[in-house]
């Protein structure tokens, strides 16, 4: 089945619904496409282009699996950042878990191409959804899915909608990172309430605790800390109580792409419980990294000795413009490039297959297809020339391409990754 589906993707006509890709493949498959392995600079893309540095994307895979492996921790990367049934079974190749993922279309997005456990990171109260994971769970013995509740409502609404189920749905209650922070239980008494509430539901199962520490307000390496270690006292309390009686294993979860270090060590000191412990770490920026926000955040900047990330994507544009000495317009904007967190970063100029650093070049703005350059007196820059940008926020990046193109570092591209936004 996972064969059979990514070789679908293979036999995808390439043509006007991808960005960038050069017209003179129209004709042909991406499978096609990719053994020509022609070269990104001189194989007749056009700008824009999104592409992924091979070695960084391998090099970024490798580092987590390593990190995870090194503390004990089951992966499973949250999908939402790539959408990408390609990466998400490169992931699995490597050890991971399962997938994370966020919404019902992810899921179904997720299973279409053979992913066998998914851990959603939300409360599930959609009626129709929920049948449909029922219905999944029926079919497939193997699948394996659990979600978050974080209300008594939204279990009674599930417990509804699952009505008939022969397998019940697995859950974790979803403990807030504090008052104003995104969803989850704001206290421990409301999870004790909620986990009655499972306990009382027939189609419902109560699998763990898990929630997310990048909300923890005014965030540090100390209110981190002690947020996850309440997240650990609230499994131990439950299993004290008898809440987990009966599972195989007790998932603690939490874990995005700003603390993993943090969650590491404080899983480390989950005690034994009834039931072998899942610790779920699910980060998932990781996969591509960037050049501004998870730069910036990664906690590799604090535990060096571990590893590193390495930022793997370069949005290629063209200098279109260049009407005074302080000012140049290359041809991407809004729809090309992320700019939720961080406006673009000019990486290198490229001119006559010669590449250089993009000294005296900054991105002052964005409008829907043109990139802003204050350029200054050492700029070297005209038009014609090759500026590539680096992103901030690889999610969105993923977002606004379809079909991205795996290049290595001469420029050879030997791959092209689908997305199912």
């Amino acid at each position: 089945m996972v064969h059979d589906a990514l070789a679908r993707l293979a036999e995808e006509r390439v043509g006007h619904r991808f960005k960038g890709l050069p017209p003179d493949a129209a004709d042909l498959t991406v499978s096609e496409l990719a053994a020509q392995r022609r070269n990104l600079f001189t194989g007749g893309f056009t700008t824009p282009v999104l592409a992924l540095s091979a070695e960084r994307l391998e090099h970024n895979l490798a580092a987590l699996e390593t990190f995870a492996e090194r503390h004990g921790l089951a992966f499973a990367p949250h999908g939402k950042t790539s959408m990408a049934p390609q990466l998400f079974h490169r992931q699995i190749e490597r050890g991971t878990w399962g997938i994370t993922l966020a919404v019902p279309h992810q899921v179904r997005v997720a299973r279409e191409f053979g992913v066998e456990r998914v851990f959603l990171a939300n409360e599930l109260v959609d009626a129709a959804a929920l049948r449909w994971i029922a219905a999944e769970q029926d079919a497939n013995p193997a699948f394996r899915f659990v979600c978050y509740v974080d209300s008594v409502r939204g279990v009674e609404l599930m417990d509804a909608a699952l009505a008939g189920a022969s397998r019940p749905v697995d859950v974790v209650v979803e403990l807030a990172a504090g008052e104003g922070a995104r969803t989850g239980v704001r206290t421990e008494a409301q999870c004790a309430a909620v986990a009655d509430a499972v306990s009382a539901a027939r189609t419902l199962r109560l699998a763990g605790v898990a929630g997310y520490e990048g909300e923890v307000p005014q965030a540090d390496p100390e209110r981190v800390r002690a947020w996850l270690r309440r997240l650990v006292a609230l499994a131990v309390d439950f299993d004290k109580a008898g809440r987990f009686a009966g599972l195989d294993e007790i998932v603690v979860s939490a874990g995005g792409s700003a603390w993993f270090d943090a969650v590491a060590d404080v899983f480390a000191e989950v005690p034994e419980l009834s039931a072998p412990v899942l610790k779920l770490l699910r980060s998932g920026a990781y996969v591509s990294h960037d050049d501004g926000h998870y730069e910036r955040l990664t906690p590799f900047n604090r535990v060096p000795e571990e590893g590193g990330l390495e930022p793997a994507f370069r949005l290629w544009t063209q200098v279109v413009s260049r009407p005074s000495a302080e000012q140049a317009f290359t041809n991407a904007g809004k729809r090309d490039a992320a700019y939720d967190l961080d406006l673009p970063v000019a990486r290198v100029v490229r001119r006559d297959g010669t590449e250089r650093p993009a000294t005296g070049i900054e991105v002052t703005g964005l409008s829907d297809q043109h990139a802003w350059l204050r350029t200054s007196s050492e700029a070297d820059v005209e038009v014609g020339d090759w500026v590539g940008l680096g992103l901030s926020h690889p999610c969105t990046s993923f977002d606004k391409w379809a079909l991205i193109p795996v290049a290595e570092a001469d420029g050879t591209v030997v791959d092209y990754i689908r997305t199912f936004f």
